[in-house]
């Protein structure tokens, strides 16, 4: 008896080493609407009933995505986020949705959002409660993913409020097995990244990227262009480029949060900014916002299907920041599987006018004296002009960008490798 709990303990830490997620999802990265940043943990719906956590605004956004040709631009995805469940579990240790809120209960959810070619998701907290204060998932991993799984769940976003830290490597990777084990094939969305970045512990993202679909690694994002702006800046480190940027691909995605357009914080030309910058992460894109009221400039981002074809492009890189000089201007580009490049020019000076920004096609890795085809992907009008050695357009300040997709004409002198710079 004394040699078998040594022998299950190596088995099990041997299962850890070996073990990857590997259910083919996310071969690009996921597209759709997401509930939190819009609408938070509202649960008084005698008070907002348009606006609380219930059935009925979950069938509201996804009538809207598949009405309202979303779902033809790849907005699939409905998700559920905290404040769904009661505040204790049945006696079967089961979650149970709230009966006032979700009369019809979550599997009843899944087949109506079923129906309409979408797909629905959940959220759990790896703790003992979620962030809102409902029963989390810590005991009940295998529980929780049985029932998901038969209420016909097809992702799972797991969050990390009252936790023990230190328990989260082995514990997201028990709960992303234990998905696996239902049979059913269950997107696996982490947040444990950033709560180890969050308290100063080191972070192995290729042991995450082996066991999620996508995880969030930095703060949650608020209705503002400062928190917008701080997560861009986070991501352009190169430092943490070298980190999680190398991970990054299909079927493993870092998740920057939720796209705000369509809310109330951010200017036109800021909300242009935003989705030009998802786009060229590869980073999930989901809306939380009122698909029910939404402006027409607000629509005309979110669909445009330029951008959206570098969000999924299928090499599914991350982009590289490659100069910020005084005054807040910026240049950042990423490659793509045709050979082409995408390129964001962005102002960020508050001078109130619009700057002439330019930059050689040397400094994206493009070959001397190469002419190329310059495409502004928010242009409705026109088509790509021919440009050799470099590119300047003038772009307005306070946060606007020019997104630009560059394909190559004709062959110049060998390429120099671009670097980041801060001048």
């Amino acid at each position: 008896m004394g040699v078998l709990p040594g022998i299950v303990l190596c088995l099990f830490l041997g299962s850890s080493a070996t073990y990857a997620l590997e259910n083919g999802l996310a071969r690009t990265p996921p597209m759709g609407w997401l509930a939190w940043e819009r609408f938070r943990c509202i649960t008084d719906c005698k008070a907002e009933p348009k606006n609380c956590i219930s059935e009925n605004l979950f069938l509201s956004m996804a009538t809207r995505l598949h009405d309202d040709g979303w779902k033809e631009l790849g907005y699939t995805r409905v998700n559920i986020d905290d404040c769904w469940p009661l505040h204790d579990r049945d006696t079967e240790g089961k979650l149970v949705a709230d009966p006032e809120r979700f009369p019809h209960g979550i599997a009843w959810l899944a087949d109506q959002v079923h129906a309409m070619e979408l797909q629905l998701g959940i959220y759990g907290d790896y703790g003992t409660k979620t962030c809102g204060g409902y029963p989390g998932t810590m005991g009940h991993l295998r529980k929780d993913a049985e029932t998901f799984a038969e209420w016909g769940i097809d992702s799972y976003k797991l969050d990390g409020c009252n936790a023990n830290i230190s328990l989260m490597d082995e514990g997201y990777f028990e709960a992303g097995k234990a998905l696996n084990q239902t049979g059913r094939s269950i997107l696996y969305s982490c947040s444990w990244p950033d709560y180890q970045r969050g308290n100063g512990l080191p972070v192995d993202y290729k042991n995450i990227a082996a066991h999620c679909n996508l995880w969030r690694n930095f703060d949650d994002i608020q209705d503002s262009w400062d928190s917008v702006t701080s997560i861009i800046d986070y991501y352009g480190d190169p430092k943490n480029f070298a980190s999680f940027g190398v991970v990054h691909g299909p079927g493993q995605w870092n998740d920057p949060d939720m796209l705000l357009i369509g809310d109330f914080s951010l200017s036109y030309e800021q909300s242009k900014a935003q989705f030009a910058f998802w786009c060229l992460f590869s980073a999930p894109l989901f809306m939380s916002n009122d698909l029910r009221d939404i402006s027409p400039d607000a629509v005309a981002i979110l669909k445009n299907k330029k951008l959206i074809a570098v969000n999924q492009d299928a090499l599914g890189l991350m982009p590289r920041r490659v100069w910020q000089k005084k005054g807040g201007i910026e240049l950042w580009y990423k490659d793509l599987s045709d050979g082409a490049k995408a390129v964001i020019l962005w102002n960020r000076s508050n001078g109130g006018v619009a700057l002439s920004l330019e930059f050689s096609f040397e400094e994206i890795g493009f070959k001397s004296g190469m002419t190329c085809s310059v495409e502004d992907l928010y242009a409705t009008s026109g088509s790509p002009t021919n440009h050799t050695s470099s590119y300047n357009q003038y772009v307005d300040p306070s946060g606007g960008v020019a997104a630009l997709r560059l394909t190559p004409v004709t062959n110049g002198a060998a390429p120099r490798a671009p670097v980041h710079i801060v001048i």
